[in-house]
């Protein structure tokens, strides 16, 4: 994770440091963007809106502490200012195409590789089953492996309410697992 060392050194974020943290997360963030809206474009818009405010902003980013979650919770923010005034947006659309695969296909020979996708398009369906704030979670968490602090910050949510819906969702996935073997 980048710190805001970077920032804090004369309050400048150099050129290259700037380039990578861009090059580092613009994958995720626009993955993200996709939980709150299905226009593409206008999710690139708002991560390119996010990026010129930090560096516009940079001398003014002391206090961050941790710049990916402040990126994602901007762009979260950016985003939620995009639909109070465009009303035409719909937030409730989820890009499919965004998931990424669980499980790294060259290690396993080909019938392994059929078990494990056929676990983890079960797993997937599952997944879709839950809330999409559970459904967050559970990306923020085990793909994307943020810690709970971070994903408070990303949700806007405290700390004991993220334990609370970890906890959900968990226990939503294994019931539909076992309510699906037991059929």
């Amino acid at each position: 994770m980048y710190s805001l060392l970077i920032l804090q050194q004369k309050n400048k974020l150099p050129m290259i440091n700037f380039t990578e943290l861009y090059d580092k997360t613009i994958d995720n963030l626009f993955t993200f963007g996709t939980k709150f809206t299905a226009d593409r474009e206008l999710i690139k818009d708002c991560i390119q809106d996010v990026f010129v405010k930090l560096y516009t902003k940079r001398g003014e980013l002391d206090s961050v502490v941790n710049i990916e979650s402040y990126l994602y919770v901007s762009l979260r923010n950016r985003i939620n200012d995009e639909f109070r005034h465009n009303t035409h947006i719909c937030d409730n659309e989820i890009n499919e195409n965004s998931a990424k695969p669980l499980f790294d296909s060259e290690t396993y020979d080909l019938e392994k590789l059929e078990e494990e996708q056929n676990k983890s398009t079960t797993l997937t369906e599952y997944v879709k089953c839950l809330s999409p704030r559970q459904q967050q979670i559970i990306k923020l968490y085990y793909i994307e492996q943020r810690k709970y602090d971070d994903i408070c910050q990303i949700m806007g949510i405290n700390y004991q309410s993220v334990r609370n819906l970890m906890h959900r969702s968990l226990l939503r996935l294994r019931f539909l697992a076992a309510r699906n073997e037991a059929v």
